[in-house]
């Protein structure tokens, strides 16, 4: 299943035409083929291997400047498909026709698939070095090789269409002591391999940590959040930067462009070509390109669709994506990085007197407001620039956009957490509160 198979596929131009001659101005046809295999561990041992393949087809066009829009899965008529979306455009009201042309790309297919056996060794390797040094553990995981083929096909010509093989996995690890339920958990998503030791590690490294309960600090204290805590930060960053915000005035960064918005050693910034959530077109047939959202703390650009640029002045950034196959185009992002610091994890904590580390919350973010108040699932308590425990029963809040401007230190060990790229940092201004232990 790739990207040639995908564009032999003829529904697409039988869509166009059927539309075209229905009376419709303009249409465009969205494809989305995926072919998944993972491989389950339950209680240390492998459960279960799938196969799963799934097949979708959403059709838009305009008719009397009417947008309709219908999706269908699977094998379907394309007549019927295209009489739904004129009935469904009586029901819209007018809109400007926003479609690209053919850019004349040709993009190339990245990743490559890997065999069922190789996730199930590599399973099987993580789990043991992780029960190797403590045998009391159950471990649970998830390894998973997808296939995933996109095509856009348009009534201006535009065609573009390649298929990306994605490899993810995810591990937790439980300990019971008595009456204490201890979960860790952490995972890895990369394009050709994945890296079972270095999970297994990190895992590892956060059980010793948790060898003994503490009591939390209390008040304002330097928080560490760890690359795979830290993306609640930028989810609220990435919200402000949301062209669709800005029109809302909903943004507090709408009128802040060219003036500074964080602490200066942070930039911000988009690559289509980085990491295993590279892309090389949007939702709209817009070529990604690079784009630096904030560069030393100076607010750069914001990112937008089709709509969303026209009605900002600004143009298309390319980040027209659809958050499910039946939605329209919306300002979304691919992927987003935050350029590391230098210091490792290590040395970030032996910068710290008395402090906390932040690696697993329980509940949502902070949103576009900034304002949260987060449960630590699991944190750890420093002092003297060591590790001295876990602590447990503790919230801490405070505002992003307030900490992000009170920086003590940005990390070097920038990882993927699902598609944001974010070392470990120590931000101040935030409160603690605990149950002393």
């Amino acid at each position: 299943m790739g990207a040639e198979n995908l564009s032999q596929d003829t529904l697409a131009e039988q869509l166009l035409e059927l539309a075209i001659k229905s009376g419709a101005q303009a249409a465009e046809v969205y494809q989305s083929r995926s072919l998944s295999r993972p491989v389950f561990f339950e209680a240390n041992r492998l459960k279960q291997i799938e196969t799963s393949q799934s097949e979708g087809t959403a059709l838009r066009l305009w008719r009397n400047g009417r947008p309709g829009l219908t999706v269908a899965y699977g094998d379907v008529p394309a007549q019927a498909m295209v009489e739904r979306a004129l009935a469904l455009s009586h029901l819209n009201q007018p809109e400007p026709v926003e479609l690209g042309g053919n850019s004349g790309s040709v993009y190339p297919d990245v990743g490559k698939a890997v065999p069922i056996e190789v996730l199930v060794d590599w399973g099987k390797e993580a789990i043991a070095l992780i029960r190797e040094v403590y045998p009391d553990v159950l471990c649970s995981s998830d390894w998973e090789c997808d296939v995933e083929t996109t095509r856009l096909v348009n009534s201006q010509g535009l065609d573009c269409y390649y298929t990306d093989t994605t490899l993810s996995c995810y591990i937790s690890a439980e300990w019971i002591r008595g009456d204490d339920f201890l979960s860790v958990s952490d995972g890895q998503t990369q394009r050709d391999f994945l890296q079972p030791e270095k999970l297994a590690h990190q895992i590892l490294q956060r059980l010793i940590w948790a060898n003994e309960n503490v009591s939390p600090p209390s008040g304002r204290v330097p928080v560490l959040f760890t690359s795979k805590a830290a993306d609640m930060l930028w989810g609220t960053a990435q919200a402000a930067l949301n062209g669709k915000r800005v029109l809302e005035v909903a943004s507090p960064w709408a009128e802040r462009l060219g003036k500074p918005v964080m602490a200066p050693s942070l930039t911000l910034y988009q690559d289509p070509q980085a990491g295993p959530y590279s892309c090389p077109f949007d939702d709209e047939g817009t070529p990604t390109t690079s784009l630096v959202f904030i560069q030393n703390g100076i607010l750069q650009h914001f990112y937008c669709d089709r709509t969303t640029g026209r009605q900002l002045g600004t143009g298309t950034t390319g980040n027209g994506f659809r958050p499910g196959l039946g939605s329209y185009p919306t300002p979304g992002l691919f992927n987003f990085l935050i350029q590391p610091g230098s210091g490792s994890l290590s040395d970030l904590i032996q910068m710290m007197d008395d402090g906390l580390i932040v690696d697993q919350m329980l509940g949502n973010g902070s949103g576009i407001s900034g304002d949260f108040s987060i449960n630590i699932d699991l944190g750890y308590r420093v002092q003297n620039g060591q590790v001295i425990g876990r602590v447990k029963d503790t919230m801490v809040a405070g505002n992003v956009y307030t900490a992000l401007k009170q920086l003590v230190k940005l990390g070097s060990d920038a990882d993927w957490n699902g598609s944001c790229y974010t070392p470990s940092l120590i931000v101040e201004g935030l409160s603690t509160t605990g149950r002393n232990n």
